[in-house]
């Protein structure tokens, strides 16, 4: 396939009814679409697990696993969530699609279809996920970004995906919600996207900064908020990417906010940021031991600097092992200045 060809977008159709699938197949096929087919709802699980559709068909009354419960399985994943579904049904009562749609199917189509019906919905969908796909290619761009700034310090490899680890694994054990969670996990790669207008001599600076290049550093949440904010799908993200250098007396930056002010997701990689930063090499520190580090966030903690009852649980983690990078794993990394 040459660059001027357009692949196929790959369409999942699910439905118990050979009759059913072989219609659509035929339909789909000759306006173009690749088509998968399933016959119900585990083997259209498995099928996308083996490769990701552009759009799902499916039918609401199956055997093994019915069009609801197989779309809600989708959704609770990250991965899959964002695949668009139709779902195709003879049921027409109010109840039925109020379930549907609560997992979130995207549209309806009855039985019999009407082709033209059907070509109509499957355009407008697929032309939604092609924006969303944009969305994804564009928020690709801007992870990368975070990671080459990153990159600019040996002493911080491997910082931010430590820090969505640990913000993720946190935010779940306190109960968040999916998408915050998931807002987390990206915080933790991009909260500090905003040090690319840093300076290396300010960022890399061994020894203390002047008051003049605490300044400059200091701007980094807003640079970091305005890069992303016109990510409408990083939206979530954009509290802990402004905020997550304040601090729970007031005493942090860039707004000086203090106690639950501060968004829970910012106080939550706030923490975990500190915990990172104690138990690896930095130029002007030896990498803590995990005793030492909670003494000195259990210090600190009492100096009002950090929410008390997320610490809590943090340490209480720590204590009992529920990480999966482990003291020894991170102290064995050799830090080498280019």
């Amino acid at each position: 396939m040459n660059s001027s060809e357009k692949k196929a977008a790959e369409i999942l159709i699910v439905d118990d009814q050979e009759i059913i699938l072989r219609l659509l197949e035929e339909t789909l096929k000759s306006e173009g679409y690749a088509v998968l087919m399933a016959s119900n709802g585990v083997e259209a699980l498995e099928a996308v697990e083996k490769k990701k559709p552009d759009l799902i068909i499916t039918d609401m009354l199956m055997p093994k696993l019915n069009g609801c419960d197989m779309v809600s399985k989708l959704k609770e994943s990250a991965d899959t969530r964002l695949i668009p579904t139709i779902m195709l049904t003879g049921l027409f009562d109010f109840e039925h699609k109020v379930r549907a749609l609560e997992i979130g199917v995207d549209d309806f189509l009855g039985k019999p279809f009407n082709r033209i019906e059907l070509i109509t919905k499957v355009r407008a969908l697929l032309k939604t996920k092609s924006y969303i796909d944009q969305l994804e290619d564009a928020e690709t761009v801007i992870f990368s970004l975070a990671l080459a700034i990153e990159g600019r310090d040996p002493y911080t490899n491997g910082h931010c995906q430590r820090l969505s680890e640990y913000g993720a694994k946190l935010a779940k054990k306190i109960g968040m919600d999916d998408l915050m969670i998931d807002a987390v996990r990206k915080g933790g790669v991009i909260h500090d996207i905003g040090k690319i207008s840093v300076p290396d001599a300010i960022l890399l600076k061994p020894g203390k900064l002047t008051e003049a290049e605490y300044e400059i550093m200091k701007t980094h949440p807003e640079v970091g908020e305005n890069i992303c904010k016109p990510m409408k799908s990083l939206t979530p993200v954009l509290p802990i990417i402004r905020w997550h250098q304040e601090r729970w007396d007031g005493s942090g930056y860039p707004d000086k906010l203090s106690g639950t002010a501060i968004p829970l997701p910012a106080r939550l990689i706030a923490i975990v940021d500190l915990y990172d930063a104690l138990i690896t090499v930095r130029p002007y520190k030896k990498a803590f031991s995990l005793q030492e580090s909670i003494e000195i966030m259990s210090k600190e903690t009492q100096e009002n600097k950090w929410d008390p009852n997320l610490m809590k649980v943090f340490q209480e983690m720590l204590i009992a092992n529920e990480f999966e990078k482990t003291l020894s794993e991170i102290n064995s990394i050799k830090y080498e200045h280019a």
